[in-house]
């Protein structure tokens, strides 16, 4: 029987302290905060999306933080395998739009519930409020841990899952990190990966709350698009978010930072062609033709996103339809499916829901997560290089990395 040390209490520390304790081995889970789970409450709007059903291929594509590092991990344990296993535990799930996966109940805590249980009837031995001051190593072996009030912790193997840098009220402080360089490993730089978007522009921040729905936003940057998607985004009082934005914000954010000039463009109304948007414009037009232009467009807009559209199109919002010119109509079509503001920024990296950077991925072999450079020491979840697109494909990262590691650190 093993003596195992699982430092971090998130999704891949727990599934790693319960996998590795199914070979019936003497598992401790210490945890820095006085509740494990911290962060695995606040994910999905507090619904926890645990997975996507998307396949292998797919799920790659959407972690584009060395998301090809994760095929041994995804094939021993999958999307399915997560579904599986959390309804085995009483957490009947469901699929929703763009193949995310959720509880029934919409409530992460059933989540974080399900896995204490698992870990109660696994008979790991969770310790809260404890702080890890280093990993020991001798001649290349894990030996222990010692923990900040000096006393050490023997150990056969240790796995390190204590989160990147972001949220750092839940625990993500970057502290794991540290642990990693301190006996050698390389930590490639931090940034923010789902983060929002900031614009200094006064009518982005007037919009703040408005939520829009299916609407195709681009990126460019240097005047180059660099990227494009279609969702959900909304503005908030520093800029926007939502869906859409966090996943074209990696990108962005390396851009921000090496000082290139960025902009989003949305088309309003992507399903339709200038020409049918135009035809759109002239029934609604017809519709009201007796008003004036800011109230003829109820139909077409949210009531504030009027005022905004037609100042872009140059437009005077108190003329009246019956007097609009056909250029003017032109210029509205335009602007309903040109909308574009500069970025100046993203939130700091406190505020991402995902940390890029972390654990150099070569020097962690992927069918183990076991280090290249420490025998005994293992890795799982964001502390590792490693991050995704929203939609639930960071939370199966973070399961996949720590079935893994927990099986393997387990044998």
């Amino acid at each position: 029987m093993k003596t195992i040390v699982v430092i971090g209490a998130g999704p891949a520390g727990m599934m790693a302290a319960i996998q590795a304790a199914a070979n019936n081995n003497k598992v401790i889970l210490l945890e820095k905060n006085a509740k494990l789970g911290k962060k695995l409450m606040i994910t999905g709007k507090g619904r926890c999306n645990i997975t996507n059903i998307a396949d292998l291929s797919e799920f790659i594509k959407n972690i584009p933080g060395n998301g090809k590092f994760l095929y041994s991990a995804f094939k021993n344990f999958f999307n399915d395998d997560v579904v599986n296993f959390f309804e085995a535990l009483g957490v009947p799930t469901k699929v929703e739009r763009g193949g995310r996966v959720f509880p029934q109940s919409d409530r992460a805590i059933d989540v974080v519930t399900a896995l204490a249980d698992k870990l109660y009837d696994s008979k790991v031995e969770l310790r809260l409020n404890t702080k890890v001051e280093r990993i020991i190593v001798e001649d290349g072996l894990v030996t222990g841990i010692k923990m900040s009030d000096g006393n050490i912790l023997k150990a056969d193997a240790v796995i390190l899952a204590a989160g990147g840098a972001s949220y750092p009220g839940t625990g993500s402080d970057g502290s794991g990190l540290k642990l990693a360089q301190a006996v050698g490993h390389k930590i490639m730089p931090l940034h923010p990966a789902l983060v929002p978007l900031v614009s200094e522009e006064a009518w982005v921040r007037d919009l703040q709350g408005l939520s829009l729905r299916n609407v195709r936003v681009s990126a460019f940057t240097d005047n180059k698009k660099t990227d494009e998607m279609f969702g959900e985004m909304m503005f908030t009082h520093f800029g926007v978010t939502g869906p859409i934005i966090l996943s074209m914000s990696r990108q962005i954010a390396l851009d921000v930072a090496s000082g290139k000039k960025i902009y989003l463009a949305i088309n309003l109304k992507p399903a339709l062609t200038p020409e049918k948007l135009e035809a759109r414009i002239q029934r609604d037009f017809q519709k009201y033709t007796r008003k004036q232009i800011k109230n003829a467009m109820i139909d077409l807009l949210p009531h504030r996103l009027i005022p905004v559209v037609l100042n872009f199109a140059y437009i005077d919002a108190e003329k009246f339809v019956n007097a609009i010119t056909k250029k003017e109509r032109l210029r509205l079509v335009n602007a309903l499916q040109k909308l574009s503001f500069d970025i100046h920024g993203v939130r700091p990296i406190a505020e991402a829901i995902v940390t890029g950077g972390g654990v150099h991925v070569k020097e962690i072999d992927p069918k183990t997560m076991q280090s290249k450079l420490v025998n005994g020491l293992f890795f799982a979840g964001e502390v590792i290089d490693i991050d995704g697109y929203t939609g639930g494909f960071n939370l199966q990262a973070a399961f996949s990395m720590g079935y893994t590691a927990g099986i393997m650190a387990g044998k």
